[in-house]
């Protein structure tokens, strides 16, 4: 069992965002004798998951949505399917606006290239 500090570390958020995520049903915690909180190895892996699902712009409301279908059991597997097709539809949508923004700074990297490679007049 890790504490919270020890936890925070291994995951890289601060310890206010772990209460935060706690607060916000993402994460449960068991407390220990003194009431502490102890993470083990499944909060760092779930944790894992959700700093990638972050990584990604999912808002908190989501990550709230999905966790809470994930601890009613199998039962509720397509809808966290559906939560998660919808997540990938919207990452696709950023990588497309990406590399379309991409492709346009290289155009004026380029220029910016060619013109300061030019002597000057």
């Amino acid at each position: 069992m890790y504490s919270i500090g020890e936890t925070a570390k291994m995951v890289g958020l601060s310890a206010y965002t772990l209460r935060y995520y706690e607060k916000e049903k993402i994460i449960s915690p068991s407390r220990n004798a003194n009431g502490e909180r102890a993470f083990d190895d499944q909060h760092i892996k779930w944790l894992q998951f959700v700093i990638r699902l972050k990584a990604t712009q999912m808002p908190i409301a989501q990550i709230r949505e999905y966790t809470e279908l994930f601890l009613e059991g199998e039962h509720t597997a397509r809808q966290r399917l559906e939560l998660l097709q919808a997540h990938q539809l919207f990452i696709q949508e950023q990588l497309q606006n990406l590399t379309s923004v991409e492709s346009e700074l290289q155009y004026k990297i380029e220029n910016y290239e060619r013109i300061i490679a030019s002597p000057m007049k």
